[in-house]
């Protein structure tokens, strides 16, 4: 294995976004080098920063236990959100804007006040929660043919391209995060289905994952910000001219278009 590199990792990554892929990044990082990737991640976000792009929140993945054994690590994983990967409710992602796409359903929080410990419980997240939102997450790899491991997906912010939220915003008193079932659907054809539960067994404890990580690192969770909090089911791929559309019972619904129209 080469010594890693890793603001030339970092450059690789942000130039695969024009659409040559990278292989897996086995060859300077092992598989589950969480530091290491990690520390290029920071690098492009730092980057993305200093080019005008700001932080709306972050994602967690690797929330389902089946995916995290799949790649062999027992921890999910995170990446930042910026504020040009969101697309409106019901709005419009052009293809070309991405690689190798795939949908998933998730859950989103959006937070009212900061989550500064790194002891933060699911009940002190619960605390902090302004809104919860239905929410598709747009995954995309700049790893060829999604060969990816641990590593390649946290170097590669998390596998993160863009995401939508619904309009209209719950408050979190009342809701059943857990026993809420998703139902994804492509034109009209339902192509994914799930529960909150899959999320770490409720998507609060992958917000509270999430929280805790982040301010054991220095950089904490604040009002404001959004969190994506896993995946409900089975991602799917997307191809030009799907129309998508997320139903997350008792929560609410959000859709978007892939064409470039």
């Amino acid at each position: 294995m080469l010594k890693p590199d890793y603001e030339e990792l970092a450059r690789r990554l942000r130039d695969a976004y024009t659409g040559e892929t990278l292989p897996p990044l086995r060859e300077w990082l092992e598989p589950t080098d969480a530091a290491g990737a990690y520390a290029v991640q920071a690098i492009n976000t730092s980057f993305w920063e200093s080019q005008g792009r700001g932080i709306v929140g972050r994602k967690a993945g690797l929330t389902a236990e089946a995916v995290q054994k799949q790649l062999g690590v027992d921890q999910p994983d995170f990446g930042v959100l910026f504020d040009d990967m969101q697309i409106a409710d019901g709005g419009n992602l052009d293809p070309a804007r991405c690689i190798q796409a795939k949908a998933e359903a998730e859950i989103a929080f959006v937070l009212g006040a900061d989550l500064p410990s790194a002891d933060t419980t699911a009940e002190q997240v619960a605390a902090a929660v302004a809104s919860v939102h239905a929410a598709i997450e747009i995954v995309d790899s700049r790893i060829a043919d999604w060969k990816i491991t641990f590593a390649d997906t946290v170097a590669d912010n998390g596998s993160s391209a863009f995401f939508v939220l619904s309009d209209q915003g719950l408050p979190l008193a009342g809701l059943d995060l857990e026993g809420a079932a998703m139902t994804m659907t492509l034109n009209g054809n339902v192509a994914s289905s799930g529960i909150g539960s899959a999320a770490l067994g409720n998507p609060l404890n992958a917000a509270a994952w999430l929280a805790r990580t982040l301010a054991a690192g220095g950089d904490p969770l604040k009002a404001g910000d959004i969190l994506l909090a896993g995946a409900l089911g089975p991602m799917v791929v997307l191809n030009a001219g799907d129309e998508v559309r997320t139903d997350v019972a008792g929560i609410g619904t959000c859709s978007f278009s892939f064409n470039g129209a």
